[in-house]
This record gives structure tokens, C-alpha cells and sequence, in this order.
């Protein structure tokens, strides 16, 4: 059985923590970290929104194997890295890396293995990428009802509105007997939106909204800072290596992203239905 930490410890391994958070995630700190975004991470950005669902079936299935005490095919599946690893999530790792080493140095790190820390580490930096695209999914709300006043919790949801506005706008500029009649005509007789148009401006919108989730974080860093949810974070992840074990269960922020999703499908299904 484990003994209790000692307050003194945990209350300077806290300080550090904070001083961490608000350096790296206080807003100069993640517009510093957001330039590492500026390059490759653009090209990475649409291939990891869409091995997201991937990512979080291979969760599961981990969880399935560990509960029929699969435990080896569990670690195994655990252990592959279904992301391309961005320079942004990479420097988060980095300046992870950099705090323990700081910790270790004050006899205040947790005595994990090298290889449980590093997962640790990366599944910290990933669960800090699921939230980035919780913040995407909000904008996107956001906008459709700003703009459609209509929900629009995903992509899908809001290439149909889009789509109708741009065909709607071309058929009235396009219109023989000038745009004020095409504007009283397509009033009265909306413009057909075709499946090219509405497949074309999908794949637009979501390369758009992988742009917006690699830099997603200049808004959703500081908010969590302010929140204090990635001093607890950070103090979860430590307290597990204390205990030198490694989360079994999904980060909720990855459960919460795919909702998304799920809700985006569900909201495209319904209005076709109808």
C-alpha cells in the first residue's frame, strides 16, 4: 500500500506545475508555442482530424481487452501511435520533459520508467489536441447560428448551408435579366444544389477546420489556464506515475470530440430525412 505524500513535496511539486502552466499555456506562452505550428503541422492537421475516430475505436478496444485481462494485446495495441506527431504536440512534449527533468532535480519527480513517462507525455499531448478540436466544434456552432441561425455542430452540418448560400449567390449574379430579377426569381425559386457543389465545399470547410484546430489552442490554452484545468491535468498525470500506471480509461476530452462528431452525422441524417 502506498503511504501518503508528504504535504511539503506535493505543495512545491505544485508551485512548479503552475509555473509551468502559466509559462507555456498563459497567452505569450502559446502564441510562442503556436509558431512551431507554422509549417508542416498544416499538411499534418487534416490527416490526424481524420484518424481521430481511429485513435478513439483503438481506446476502446484497449479497454474491452483489459477488462477479459488480455492484458499483453491490450499493452500492445495501447502502445501504437495512431497521430502524426505535430512540432506543436512535440515541443508541448518537450517542454513536458524539461519540467520533470526540473522536478527530478528538486527529488520531486515520480519514480515511473522512462518508457511509462514518455507515454504519459504523449497521451498528454494528445488529449491537449482533442481539446483543440472541442474548441473547433464550438466555433463552428457559433458560427451556424450566427450565420444560418441554425445549429451546426460539425463540418457536415454546415457545408449544406454553405454550399445553397454560394450556389444561391452565383445563380442570382449569373441570372439573364440582371441580379435584382435573379434575387426576386431564386426568392421564389431556390437555386438545386448539386452533390459536386456540396461534396467540394465539404472537403474546403474541413481543410479549413484542420487549419483552425492547429491553432485552436491560442483560444482554448488560455481558458484552461484560467480554469486551472491544465494545472489538474498535469497533477493527475504526476500522481499516476507515482503510482507507476498508466490511465486504463479514455480521456473524456477524446469522448467529447467524437460526440461531436457523432452529433454532426446524427444532425446531417435528420435533415435529409426530413
Amino acid at each position: 500500500m502506498l503511504e501518503p505524500a508528504d504535504s511539503r513535496p506535493m505543495t512545491m511539486r505544485e508551485n512548479e506545475v503552475r509555473r509551468f502552466v502559466h509559462t507555456r499555456f498563459g497567452l505569450r506562452g502559446t502564441l510562442k508555442l503556436h509558431r512551431a505550428a507554422l509549417g508542416a503541422d498544416l499538411l499534418r492537421a487534416p490527416v490526424n482530424v481524420m484518424l481521430s475516430p481511429v485513435f478513439l475505436f483503438i481506446r476502446l478496444v484497449v479497454v474491452i481487452l483489459r477488462l477479459f485481462r488480455a492484458r499483453r494485446v491490450a499493452e500492445w495495441l495501447a502502445a501504437r501511435k495512431i497521430f502524426l506527431t505535430s512540432d506543436l504536440a512535440r515541443q508541448v512534449e518537450t517542454d513536458l520533459t524539461a519540467l520533470l527533468a526540473r522536478l527530478d532535480a528538486q527529488k520531486l519527480a515520480p519514480d515511473a520508467s522512462p518508457e511509462t513517462t514518455k507515454r504519459a507525455i504523449a497521451a498528454y499531448a494528445e488529449t491537449r489536441n482533442a481539446v483543440s478540436e472541442i474548441t473547433t466544434t464550438l466555433i463552428v456552432l457559433i458560427a451556424g447560428y450566427l450565420i444560418f441561425y441554425r445549429p451546426t455542430p460539425g463540418i457536415l452540418s454546415l457545408a449544406e448551408p454553405v454550399a445553397q448560400m454560394r450556389a444561391q449567390s452565383r445563380a442570382i449574379e449569373e441570372f439573364a435579366l440582371g441580379g435584382w430579377a435573379g434575387q426576386m426569381w431564386y426568392g421564389l425559386f431556390p437555386t438545386q444544389l448539386s452533390t459536386v457543389e456540396l461534396v467540394f465545399t465539404t472537403i474546403a470547410l474541413s481543410v479549413g477546420a484542420s487549419v483552425v484546430t492547429t491553432f485552436a489552442g491560442l483560444i482554448a490554452d488560455p481558458v484552461q489556464l484560467w480554469t486551472g484545468i491544465h494545472k489538474r491535468r498535469l497533477m493527475r498525470m504526476l500522481v499516476r506515475l507515482d503510482r507507476q500506471q498508466e490511465s486504463g480509461a479514455i480521456a473524456r476530452e477524446h469522448v467529447l470530440a467524437r460526440l461531436g462528431d457523432l452529433g454532426d452525422i446524427a444532425s446531417s441524417i435528420w435533415r435529409g430525412m426530413r
